[in-house]
């Protein structure tokens, strides 16, 4: 079940239950941003939606973090209003933005404007301060291969996976999703201090072993983009 074939440098860990991975890793990104935050005046922690990284969100905000220096933002958002049950602004402030972690500076990749095109300039002013590369990231897969808002269907994937562009920011539209979206680009995400991926499920274990196997092809399936030495792979059953 676990013969996965992985990419040189790339590590695995497999457990029980989702609450088992999510302890584990919520240590893991806890000791990273303490020691980053020992040399540096902020830290950045960019966090991914869906109900995986609940019981990850839940045991991380317990964490006797500084808080207050670090920035907390999506790799990716649904463009709907916070209100909108689909929203993962509204995840993260449940699970994540609670207790000692409210102190944290939540920047929004959801800002006013009728798409994400219309709202991309506010977008990028709200990640103005970020610093790249990024401390932490934590990432999601879909049953497809897409990672943040990597969709293979989306007409802007090209550019979103230029790691030579400029852009850390893009409007994504896949016709395979009801709402339009708003991403972090590969440029934004890659060489993040600790990468992890955070998934559950046969189904996404399956994903990850079609992923492995061809890992050239990244539009096929963008979280190949990722499969690089460093990276490391969380799975609960």
């Amino acid at each position: 079940m676990h013969d996965l074939n992985l990419p040189e440098g790339v590590s695995a860990a497999f457990y029980d239950t989702p609450e088992d991975a999510a302890l584990v890793l919520a240590d893991a990104v806890a000791e990273h941003l303490s020691e980053r935050l020992l040399v540096a005046p902020r830290a950045s922690l960019v966090v991914s939606g869906g109900s995986t990284p609940v019981p990850f969100f839940e045991a991380l905000r317990q964490k006797p973090l500084d808080w207050a220096r670090i920035n907390v933002l999506l790799a990716d958002e649904r463009w709907v209003p916070e209100d909108d049950e689909t929203s993962n602004t509204r995840l993260v402030k449940q699970h994540l933005l609670q207790g000692p972690a409210s102190e944290a500076t939540y920047l929004s990749l959801k800002q006013p404007g009728a798409t994400p095109a219309d709202g991309l300039a506010a977008v990028k002013a709200a990640l103005a301060d970020v610093q790249f590369p990024l401390d932490v990231l934590i990432l999601g897969m879909g049953t497809d291969g897409h990672t943040a808002s990597l969709f293979p269907d989306a007409p802007e994937l090209e550019l979103a996976l230029d790691d030579q562009s400029d852009e850390v920011v893009s409007p994504m539209t896949p016709p395979s999703q009801a709402q339009q979206r708003i991403s972090l680009t590969l440029r934004a995400l890659k060489q993040a201090g600790l990468t992890a991926l955070h998934i559950k499920g046969e189904d996404k274990l399956e994903t990850l072993q079609a992923a492995c196997s061809n890992t050239g092809n990244v539009r096929e399936m963008p979280i190949r983009a990722f499969l690089k030495p460093g990276l490391q792979i969380y799975w609960s059953a």
